[in-house]
């Protein structure tokens, strides 16, 4: 059972603070695009884990040796036109876990429970350029369109971000 990857859904990030706020942390300092620029303090990271359960807001983690690795959250719409969609957010793989399946493991987990919860359109996004892109597509993923200068680098540069699709 060692090294065995198991994942689950939290109903409350109190318990896991600290390994979610360091997940998010490295996360950041390892170059991810989700939301935060390094050098991402710890409190910072605590701050948004407090607040991101909400009862639209679904977040599944991949534990490893009984160790939070990794992350995705689910954003159900509630509009009355889009009870038929879902935003897939934050996919985070610690970077000493990365390329062993895991964030492909959660974008699987995440569709199954989508479609539980009654979706048939995911939606998401992602820099272009990062190695996530490749992850979505290979997942079925369709790029809709790119928007330009969408998110600023730690350096200040502006970049694009790709917008995927899936009908599940």
């Amino acid at each position: 059972m060692i090294n065995q990857m198991v994942m689950e859904q939290l109903f409350s990030t109190e318990e896991h603070m600290e390994e979610l706020s360091e997940l998010l942390v490295q996360v950041v300092e390892d170059g991810a695009s989700v939301g935060f620029l390094p050098p991402l303090q710890l409190p910072d990271a605590m701050d948004y884990w407090e607040d991101v359960l909400s009862p639209n807001v679904i977040l599944l983690v991949a534990k490893r040796n009984n160790r939070i690795v990794g992350s995705v959250q689910l954003h159900l719409c509630e509009k009355p036109n889009g009870v038929h969609r879902a935003e897939i957010a934050k996919l985070m793989t610690h970077p000493h876990y990365r390329r062993n399946g895991i964030g492909r493991s959660l974008m699987e987990k995440v569709e199954e429970r989508a479609i539980k919860e009654g979706k048939s359109l995911l939606v998401l996004d992602t820099r272009e350029g990062d190695p996530s892109n490749l992850l979505y597509t290979s997942l079925g993923y369709i790029p809709a369109g790119k928007i330009p200068n969408f998110a600023q680098s730690e350096t200040g540069e502006l970049q694009a971000t790709i917008i995927y699709y899936k009908t599940i």
